[in-house]
């Protein structure tokens, strides 16, 4: 029997699970561990709590959890509950896909602010990340500021615009909620350092703008190069490009604003103790396509500025890192080591981006491993006894969906459904 580990419970860690699973049927076991006593990592945490059909591919993860070679092991962190060595030790391989959980730094003046806050933590916030149940983003000023030019970006836009009946079928957190239906947010400026042709804005994203209840998107045309140059671009983008123009013809008869300023480079957040404007230099575009500054400066009114720019992976001890992923050939990290997802490639791709990934990976564990090989290595059995050496309760399958039920059961008829937003809650649920 062999035994294999993979270290996170997002999209990447379940479609390596489920490749491994198919590679090996009854001749493996797989754990997926996970630092928290419930599983799908950014699917939970990450995705839009009013994008519900993107959230339904946890159903997927929820049939490869059920088969009979794979288990979950949640609160567990690995790197300190129990080392990446140790877990060598007792599994054949070791599969790291602990996403990129870190936001990245704009690298101005200013950004430690309060009133600045990572998407990652925003996000986080009204999704019920333990981590950032806390986060108490200030919305009684009229002004915030996204800057990013991706999906995130309009992510945290049009969450900031909504009103409490577009939520309905969500599951955002009450926390989130109710503090949003208070909020004095009137304009959200997105920020970005190039033009509409260098955008990350997905079709179906740009589109449910134009549709809010409350709130209007507002573009410059002046911003947009001729309609001819859209030509070259790829369908995909030109869609979007196209979703962009149109903006323009909506009429501006709602009290909530979504602007898109491009060609604007933030250089630095002031204020008096707490964020009140950023700075932003005007940009055009060189020979290569970048962004460069060219000395003029305005001003943007924002109380709250949320940074969309990117992620990076956390290290782990004994572990190569270049700063942003782990380092890897291929997935391969050292001898029965493997990254895959963000962790391998850093923050680019969709959640379909970790499906070939994990395969491609399952599929070197399985070169390396055949599975008509046995392997002599002890695996949960002897995990679970470290860990309870140690002082640390493990969640396991059962575990998980009792706290679902729980979760479930503490919904309001017709709201979006409450949510366990810390650590503690779901081990009190277990009567831990």
């Amino acid at each position: 029997m062999r035994h294999f580990a993979v270290v996170g419970s997002g999209p990447a860690g379940f479609y390596t699970a489920e490749a491994l699973e198919k590679a090996y049927g009854d001749k493996a076991r797989i754990d997926i561990l996970d630092r928290y006593p419930v599983p799908y990592g950014l699917i939970r945490f990450g995705v839009a709590p009013d994008h519900q059909s993107l959230k339904a591919v946890s159903k997927r993860y929820d049939k490869v959890a059920d088969s009979a070679g794979v288990d979950f092991i949640g609160n567990v962190t690995v790197g300190r509950d129990v080392s990446v060595a140790e877990l060598l030790d007792l599994y054949d391989a070791v599969i790291l896909a602990v996403g990129a959980p870190h936001d990245r730094k704009l690298g101005i003046p200013g950004e430690d602010l309060p009133g600045v806050v990572g998407s990652g933590e925003f996000v986080g916030w009204y999704n019920g990340h333990p981590e950032f149940a806390d986060l108490d983003p200030p919305l009684s000023g009229t002004h915030a500021v996204v800057v990013g030019a991706g999906n995130v970006a309009l992510d945290c836009a049009r969450i900031l615009s909504k009103t409490q009946h577009e939520f309905e079928g969500s599951d955002i957190v009450g926390h989130a909620l109710d503090a949003l239906d208070r909020s004095a947010v009137r304009t959200v400026t997105i920020l970005g350092r190039r033009g509409p042709h260098q955008i990350a804005m997905t079709p179906k994203e740009l589109g449910e703008l134009a549709h809010l209840e409350g709130a209007v998107p507002v573009v410059e045309l002046a911003d947009f190069p001729p309609v001819e140059a859209d030509g070259p671009l790829d369908p995909g983008l030109r869609k979007s490009v196209t979703l962009l123009r149109g903006f323009a013809d909506l009429p501006q008869d709602k009290p909530k604003r979504i602007v898109f300023d491009f060609f604007a480079k933030p250089v630095a957040v002031e204020g008096e103790g707490k964020a009140e404007r950023i700075i932003v230099e005007k940009t055009v575009l060189d020979d290569k396509g970048a962004a460069r500054g060219t000395g003029e400066t305005y001003e943007v009114p924002a109380s709250l500025v949320i940074t969309a720019i990117g992620y990076s992976t956390a290290p782990i001890v004994d572990v190569p890192f270049d700063g942003g992923k782990f380092i890897n050939q291929q997935g391969r990290i050292a001898e029965r080591l493997f990254a895959v997802g963000w962790a391998r490639r850093g923050p680019t791709g969709t959640i379909g981006t970790n499906r070939p990934d994990g395969y491609e990976v399952a599929d070197q564990v399985a070169a390396q491993m055949p599975p008509d090989h046995s392997g002599n290595r002890p695996g949960a059995e002897a995990l679970k006894r470290l860990l309870e050496e140690r002082g640390v309760m493990p969640t396991d399958y059962d575990d998980w969906r009792r706290i679902e039920e729980t979760e479930t059961g503490r919904a309001r008829p017709g709201s979006p459904r409450e949510k366990f937003v810390r650590v503690e809650d779901w081990l009190r649920a277990l009567g831990r």
